[in-house]
Protein backbone atom coordinates (compact mmCIF):
# COMPACT_ATOMS: atom_id res chain seq x y z
CA UNK A 1 0.00 0.00 0.00
CA UNK A 2 1.76 3.53 -0.70
CA UNK A 3 2.14 5.45 1.99
CA UNK A 4 2.92 9.64 2.29
CA UNK A 5 7.32 9.22 3.25
CA UNK A 6 9.19 12.03 4.53
CA UNK A 7 12.94 11.42 4.17
CA UNK A 8 15.06 13.81 6.00
CA UNK A 9 18.40 14.44 4.30
CA UNK A 10 16.84 12.59 1.25
CA UNK A 11 19.59 14.41 -0.86
CA UNK A 12 22.74 13.11 1.03
CA UNK A 13 24.25 9.70 0.20
CA UNK A 14 21.93 7.33 2.13
CA UNK A 15 19.06 9.29 1.87
CA UNK A 16 18.56 9.69 -1.77
CA UNK A 17 19.16 6.06 -2.33
CA UNK A 18 16.31 5.18 0.14
CA UNK A 19 14.36 7.51 -1.90
CA UNK A 20 14.97 6.00 -5.04
CA UNK A 21 13.91 2.53 -3.45
CA UNK A 22 10.70 4.37 -1.77
CA UNK A 23 9.52 5.77 -5.16
CA UNK A 24 10.08 2.41 -7.27
CA UNK A 25 7.87 1.16 -4.29
CA UNK A 26 5.16 3.37 -5.57
CA UNK A 27 5.22 5.51 -2.65
CA UNK A 28 4.87 8.87 -2.04
CA UNK A 29 7.76 10.73 -0.94
CA UNK A 30 8.73 14.07 0.16
CA UNK A 31 12.58 14.89 0.48
CA UNK A 32 13.91 17.98 3.10
CA UNK A 33 17.24 18.43 3.00
CA UNK A 34 19.63 22.02 3.63
CA UNK A 35 21.89 20.68 0.87
CA UNK A 36 24.95 21.39 3.31
CA UNK A 37 28.10 22.61 1.31
CA UNK A 38 30.23 20.42 2.58
CA UNK A 39 28.55 17.21 1.03
CA UNK A 40 26.73 19.25 -1.85
CA UNK A 41 29.72 21.56 -3.85
CA UNK A 42 28.02 24.96 -3.53
CA UNK A 43 24.69 23.75 -2.20
CA UNK A 44 23.32 22.54 -5.62
CA UNK A 45 20.65 20.21 -6.07
CA UNK A 46 22.47 17.08 -7.26
CA UNK A 47 21.77 15.49 -10.87
CA UNK A 48 20.52 12.21 -9.06
CA UNK A 49 17.88 13.76 -6.88
CA UNK A 50 14.60 11.38 -7.96
CA UNK A 51 12.65 13.73 -10.19
CA UNK A 52 9.94 11.56 -9.36
CA UNK A 53 9.75 12.99 -5.20
CA UNK A 54 9.06 16.64 -3.80
CA UNK A 55 12.14 18.10 -2.79
CA UNK A 56 11.63 21.14 0.05
CA UNK A 57 14.88 22.64 1.27
CA UNK A 58 14.89 22.89 4.75
CA UNK A 59 16.74 22.07 7.76
CA UNK A 60 15.98 20.11 10.60
CA UNK A 61 16.99 23.16 13.52
CA UNK A 62 14.14 24.83 11.38
CA UNK A 63 10.56 23.84 13.69
CA UNK A 64 8.28 25.79 11.86
CA UNK A 65 9.08 24.52 8.44
CA UNK A 66 9.73 20.54 9.62
CA UNK A 67 6.24 20.83 11.53
CA UNK A 68 4.62 22.45 7.91
CA UNK A 69 5.46 19.32 5.94
CA UNK A 70 5.23 16.42 8.81
CA UNK A 71 1.89 17.70 9.91
CA UNK A 72 0.46 17.56 6.12
CA UNK A 73 -0.41 14.22 5.84
CA UNK A 74 3.14 12.60 6.55
CA UNK A 75 2.78 8.50 7.63
CA UNK A 76 6.18 7.39 7.77
CA UNK A 77 9.69 9.12 8.42
CA UNK A 78 12.72 8.01 7.39
CA UNK A 79 14.76 10.53 9.40
CA UNK A 80 18.33 10.37 7.27
CA UNK A 81 19.56 13.94 8.10
CA UNK A 82 22.31 14.34 10.33
CA UNK A 83 26.33 15.90 10.66
CA UNK A 84 28.54 13.35 10.50
CA UNK A 85 32.09 12.94 10.99
CA UNK A 86 34.18 12.12 14.07
CA UNK A 87 37.44 14.43 13.66
CA UNK A 88 35.13 17.51 13.36
CA UNK A 89 32.74 16.81 15.81
CA UNK A 90 35.36 17.70 18.35
CA UNK A 91 35.88 21.29 17.46
CA UNK A 92 32.26 21.88 15.71
CA UNK A 93 30.50 20.68 18.56
CA UNK A 94 27.57 22.81 19.14
CA UNK A 95 26.93 22.32 15.35
CA UNK A 96 26.67 18.69 15.68
CA UNK A 97 24.56 18.59 18.73
CA UNK A 98 22.17 21.04 16.94
CA UNK A 99 21.83 19.29 14.00
CA UNK A 100 22.28 15.97 15.51
CA UNK A 101 20.36 16.58 18.55
CA UNK A 102 18.59 19.62 17.93
CA UNK A 103 16.93 18.50 15.14
CA UNK A 104 15.58 15.00 16.36
CA UNK A 105 14.24 17.08 19.36
CA UNK A 106 12.23 19.33 17.01
CA UNK A 107 11.00 16.12 15.53
CA UNK A 108 9.80 14.39 18.09
CA UNK A 109 8.62 17.68 19.87
CA UNK A 110 6.54 18.09 16.92
CA UNK A 111 5.07 14.72 17.12
CA UNK A 112 4.29 15.33 20.40
CA UNK A 113 2.83 18.43 20.22
CA UNK A 114 0.70 18.27 16.85
CA UNK A 115 -1.76 16.38 15.07
CA UNK A 116 -0.44 14.07 12.83
CA UNK A 117 -0.90 10.86 10.53
CA UNK A 118 2.81 9.18 11.30
CA UNK A 119 2.51 5.93 11.85
CA UNK A 120 6.29 4.71 11.79
CA UNK A 121 9.55 7.04 12.53
CA UNK A 122 13.45 5.17 11.09
CA UNK A 123 16.41 6.66 12.26
CA UNK A 124 20.01 6.34 11.13
CA UNK A 125 21.54 5.21 14.13
CA UNK A 126 25.69 4.47 14.00
CA UNK A 127 28.18 2.17 14.74
CA UNK A 128 30.31 4.98 16.32
CA UNK A 129 28.11 4.33 20.07
CA UNK A 130 29.79 1.24 20.34
CA UNK A 131 33.38 2.86 20.57
CA UNK A 132 35.41 -0.18 20.21
CA UNK A 133 33.62 -3.44 19.62
CA UNK A 134 33.60 -6.46 21.42
CA UNK A 135 36.46 -8.47 22.47
CA UNK A 136 38.04 -11.99 23.47
CA UNK A 137 40.38 -12.38 26.21
CA UNK A 138 41.91 -15.60 26.90
CA UNK A 139 41.39 -15.35 31.04
CA UNK A 140 37.89 -13.30 30.94
CA UNK A 141 36.39 -14.34 28.41
CA UNK A 142 33.63 -11.55 26.20
CA UNK A 143 34.46 -8.32 27.34
CA UNK A 144 34.16 -5.04 26.11
CA UNK A 145 36.86 -2.19 24.46
CA UNK A 146 37.64 0.49 26.17
CA UNK A 147 39.48 3.59 24.88
CA UNK A 148 43.35 2.85 24.09
CA UNK A 149 46.04 4.31 26.61
CA UNK A 150 47.41 7.36 24.69
CA UNK A 151 51.24 6.52 26.25
CA UNK A 152 51.26 3.13 24.72
CA UNK A 153 49.66 4.62 21.00
CA UNK A 154 52.08 7.35 21.57
CA UNK A 155 54.86 4.30 21.80
CA UNK A 156 53.31 2.76 18.75
CA UNK A 157 51.63 0.04 20.16
CA UNK A 158 48.19 -0.40 18.87
CA UNK A 159 46.32 -2.87 20.68
CA UNK A 160 43.30 -3.37 23.16
CA UNK A 161 43.80 -5.05 26.88
CA UNK A 162 41.56 -6.24 28.35
CA UNK A 163 40.67 -3.82 31.62
CA UNK A 164 40.88 -6.26 34.26
CA UNK A 165 43.95 -8.94 33.49
CA UNK A 166 45.63 -6.24 30.75
CA UNK A 167 46.07 -9.54 28.77
CA UNK A 168 45.72 -8.97 24.96
CA UNK A 169 42.33 -9.10 23.36
CA UNK A 170 41.11 -10.32 19.95
CA UNK A 171 38.28 -8.50 17.79
CA UNK A 172 34.96 -10.40 18.09
CA UNK A 173 31.64 -9.53 15.82
CA UNK A 174 29.76 -6.76 17.96
CA UNK A 175 26.27 -7.64 19.41
CA UNK A 176 23.43 -4.43 19.79
CA UNK A 177 23.80 -5.46 23.37
CA UNK A 178 27.30 -4.03 23.48
CA UNK A 179 27.00 -0.78 26.15
CA UNK A 180 27.75 2.23 23.91
CA UNK A 181 30.96 3.65 25.12
CA UNK A 182 31.00 7.13 22.72
CA UNK A 183 34.84 8.04 21.81
CA UNK A 184 33.65 11.10 20.01
CA UNK A 185 31.14 14.16 19.77
CA UNK A 186 29.63 12.28 16.91
CA UNK A 187 28.99 9.27 18.48
CA UNK A 188 27.45 10.97 22.09
CA UNK A 189 25.06 13.10 19.08
CA UNK A 190 24.06 9.72 17.72
CA UNK A 191 23.84 7.80 20.97
CA UNK A 192 21.37 10.35 22.10
CA UNK A 193 19.43 10.65 19.19
CA UNK A 194 18.81 7.27 18.70
CA UNK A 195 18.05 7.05 22.67
CA UNK A 196 15.34 9.47 21.82
CA UNK A 197 13.97 7.82 18.91
CA UNK A 198 12.73 4.45 20.85
CA UNK A 199 11.93 6.57 24.47
CA UNK A 200 9.74 8.61 22.30
CA UNK A 201 8.19 5.33 20.44
CA UNK A 202 8.19 3.52 23.76
CA UNK A 203 6.23 6.67 25.62
CA UNK A 204 3.54 7.32 22.32
CA UNK A 205 3.06 3.73 21.61
CA UNK A 206 4.04 4.87 17.56
CA UNK A 207 6.65 2.07 16.10
CA UNK A 208 10.05 3.17 15.87
CA UNK A 209 13.27 1.24 14.72
CA UNK A 210 16.80 2.28 15.01
CA UNK A 211 19.74 1.33 12.43
CA UNK A 212 23.08 1.22 13.42
CA UNK A 213 24.94 1.91 9.99
CA UNK A 214 28.77 0.72 9.84
CA UNK A 215 31.07 1.62 7.75
CA UNK A 216 28.70 2.59 4.90
CA UNK A 217 30.15 3.40 0.98
CA UNK A 218 29.11 3.61 -2.85
CA UNK A 219 28.09 5.99 -5.47
CA UNK A 220 27.09 9.63 -4.25
CA UNK A 221 29.25 9.65 -1.57
CA UNK A 222 30.44 12.68 -1.56
CA UNK A 223 34.38 12.84 -2.58
CA UNK A 224 35.28 16.03 -1.46
CA UNK A 225 34.49 15.74 2.21
CA UNK A 226 37.39 15.31 3.77
CA UNK A 227 36.02 14.07 7.02
CA UNK A 228 33.77 11.59 6.55
CA UNK A 229 34.32 7.98 4.33
CA UNK A 230 37.04 6.48 4.23
CA UNK A 231 37.16 4.92 0.53
CA UNK A 232 35.76 8.10 -0.37
CA UNK A 233 38.60 9.81 1.11
CA UNK A 234 41.22 7.61 -0.32
CA UNK A 235 39.71 8.10 -3.66
CA UNK A 236 39.83 12.02 -3.66
CA UNK A 237 43.49 11.65 -2.42
CA UNK A 238 44.37 9.24 -5.40
CA UNK A 239 42.61 10.98 -8.27
CA UNK A 240 44.35 13.90 -7.38
CA UNK A 241 47.47 11.81 -7.92
CA UNK A 242 48.16 12.11 -3.88
CA UNK A 243 48.34 8.74 -1.54
CA UNK A 244 45.85 7.64 1.08
CA UNK A 245 47.09 8.71 4.24
CA UNK A 246 46.69 5.81 7.21
CA UNK A 247 46.98 5.97 10.41
CA UNK A 248 48.17 4.13 13.40
CA UNK A 249 49.28 0.99 11.35
CA UNK A 250 46.43 0.46 8.61
CA UNK A 251 45.68 -2.91 10.14
CA UNK A 252 42.47 -1.64 12.58
CA UNK A 253 39.35 -2.75 11.10
CA UNK A 254 36.19 -2.13 9.97
CA UNK A 255 33.17 -3.62 8.72
CA UNK A 256 32.20 -2.05 5.36
CA UNK A 257 28.73 -2.35 3.70
CA UNK A 258 27.47 -1.08 0.31
CA UNK A 259 24.84 1.52 0.27
CA UNK A 260 22.39 -0.76 -1.46
CA UNK A 261 22.70 -3.39 1.68
CA UNK A 262 21.66 0.02 4.00
CA UNK A 263 18.63 0.12 1.75
CA UNK A 264 17.72 -3.16 1.70
CA UNK A 265 17.34 -2.52 5.75
CA UNK A 266 15.47 0.33 5.77
CA UNK A 267 13.14 -0.91 3.53
CA UNK A 268 12.95 -4.30 6.09
CA UNK A 269 12.34 -2.01 8.92
CA UNK A 270 9.59 -0.27 6.95
CA UNK A 271 7.96 -3.09 5.93
CA UNK A 272 8.36 -5.60 9.17
CA UNK A 273 6.29 -5.16 12.00
CA UNK A 274 9.25 -7.40 13.92
CA UNK A 275 11.17 -4.61 13.83
CA UNK A 276 9.57 -1.90 15.82
CA UNK A 277 10.82 -0.62 18.96
CA UNK A 278 13.78 -2.57 17.85
CA UNK A 279 17.78 -1.68 17.14
CA UNK A 280 19.87 -3.30 14.40
CA UNK A 281 23.54 -3.42 13.39
CA UNK A 282 23.72 -3.39 9.79
CA UNK A 283 26.60 -4.47 8.73
CA UNK A 284 28.53 -7.37 6.48
CA UNK A 285 29.70 -8.82 9.76
CA UNK A 286 33.27 -9.00 7.75
CA UNK A 287 36.06 -7.21 9.48
CA UNK A 288 38.31 -5.22 6.90
CA UNK A 289 41.45 -3.42 7.25
CA UNK A 290 41.81 0.29 6.41
CA UNK A 291 45.36 -1.02 4.72
CA UNK A 292 43.75 -3.47 2.51
CA UNK A 293 40.65 -0.76 1.70
CA UNK A 294 43.59 1.73 0.44
CA UNK A 295 44.96 -1.19 -1.62
CA UNK A 296 42.17 -2.61 -3.18
CA UNK A 297 40.97 1.38 -4.74
CA UNK A 298 44.52 1.95 -5.56
CA UNK A 299 44.54 -1.45 -7.46
CA UNK A 300 40.93 -0.88 -8.90
CA UNK A 301 41.64 2.78 -9.98
CA UNK A 302 45.34 0.80 -11.79
CA UNK A 303 47.62 3.89 -9.44
CA UNK A 304 51.14 3.30 -8.67
CA UNK A 305 50.37 5.41 -5.32
CA UNK A 306 51.52 3.70 -2.56
CA UNK A 307 49.66 4.34 0.41
CA UNK A 308 51.16 6.52 3.19
CA UNK A 309 50.91 4.19 7.03
CA UNK A 310 51.85 7.25 8.78
CA UNK A 311 52.38 5.43 12.57
CA UNK A 312 50.48 8.12 14.16
CA UNK A 313 46.98 8.32 16.07
CA UNK A 314 44.35 10.68 15.80
CA UNK A 315 42.45 11.42 19.71
CA UNK A 316 39.55 9.03 19.90
CA UNK A 317 40.40 6.54 17.12
CA UNK A 318 38.95 3.21 17.35
CA UNK A 319 40.99 -0.05 16.73
CA UNK A 320 38.18 -2.94 16.07
CA UNK A 321 34.66 -2.92 15.81
CA UNK A 322 32.86 -5.23 13.04
CA UNK A 323 28.85 -5.97 13.30
CA UNK A 324 27.59 -9.50 14.40
CA UNK A 325 24.67 -9.08 12.17
CA UNK A 326 22.46 -12.33 13.25
CA UNK A 327 19.46 -10.36 14.76
CA UNK A 328 18.34 -8.15 11.64
CA UNK A 329 19.33 -11.40 9.64
CA UNK A 330 16.70 -13.41 12.29
CA UNK A 331 13.79 -10.81 12.54
CA UNK A 332 13.93 -9.13 9.72
CA UNK A 333 15.74 -11.85 6.79
CA UNK A 334 18.63 -8.89 6.05
CA UNK A 335 21.09 -10.97 4.25
CA UNK A 336 23.92 -8.51 2.70
CA UNK A 337 23.88 -8.62 -1.39
CA UNK A 338 27.05 -6.26 -2.31
CA UNK A 339 30.06 -7.83 -2.19
CA UNK A 340 33.42 -5.97 -1.21
CA UNK A 341 34.68 -6.61 -4.63
CA UNK A 342 31.22 -5.29 -6.69
CA UNK A 343 30.92 -2.44 -3.64
CA UNK A 344 33.86 -0.86 -4.26
CA UNK A 345 34.39 -1.32 -8.05
CA UNK A 346 30.32 0.37 -8.37
CA UNK A 347 32.31 3.12 -6.27
CA UNK A 348 34.85 3.51 -8.68
CA UNK A 349 32.86 3.54 -11.59
CA UNK A 350 31.50 6.47 -10.13
CA UNK A 351 34.05 8.19 -9.01
CA UNK A 352 35.34 8.19 -12.62
CA UNK A 353 33.17 11.09 -14.15
CA UNK A 354 32.59 12.91 -10.84
CA UNK A 355 35.01 15.86 -9.46
CA UNK A 356 36.92 15.11 -6.40
CA UNK A 357 38.33 18.02 -4.57
CA UNK A 358 41.52 16.66 -1.85
CA UNK A 359 40.40 18.66 1.51
CA UNK A 360 42.57 15.98 3.77
CA UNK A 361 45.52 18.59 4.07
CA UNK A 362 43.29 21.01 5.05
CA UNK A 363 41.26 19.03 7.25
CA UNK A 364 44.09 17.68 8.69
CA UNK A 365 45.37 20.41 10.07
CA UNK A 366 42.60 21.69 11.88
CA UNK A 367 42.72 18.59 13.91
CA UNK A 368 46.55 19.25 14.31
CA UNK A 369 45.77 22.83 15.48
CA UNK A 370 43.77 21.37 18.29
CA UNK A 371 46.38 18.56 19.20
CA UNK A 372 43.80 15.79 17.78
CA UNK A 373 46.50 14.26 15.82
Amino acid sequence: MSKNILVTGGAGFIGSHVVDELVIRGHDVTIFDNLDEQVHVNGIIPKYLNKNARFIKGDVRDYESLKKIITNGIEIVFHQAACVGVGQSQYQIKKYVDVNIGGTANLLDILANSNHSVQKLIVAASMSGYGEGLFTCERCGTVKGHLRDEKKLAAGDWNNYCSQCLGLLKPLATTEDTPLVCNSIYAITKKVQEEMVLNYGKTYNLPVVALRYFNVYGPRQSLSNPYTGVAAIFISRIKNNNPPVIYEDGLQTRDFVSVRDIVQANILALEKEEANYEVFNVGMQNPLTILSIAEKLTSLMKSDLKPHVMCHFRKGDIRHCFADISKIKNKLGYKPTISFEEGMKELVDFSASESAFDYFEEATAQLKERALI
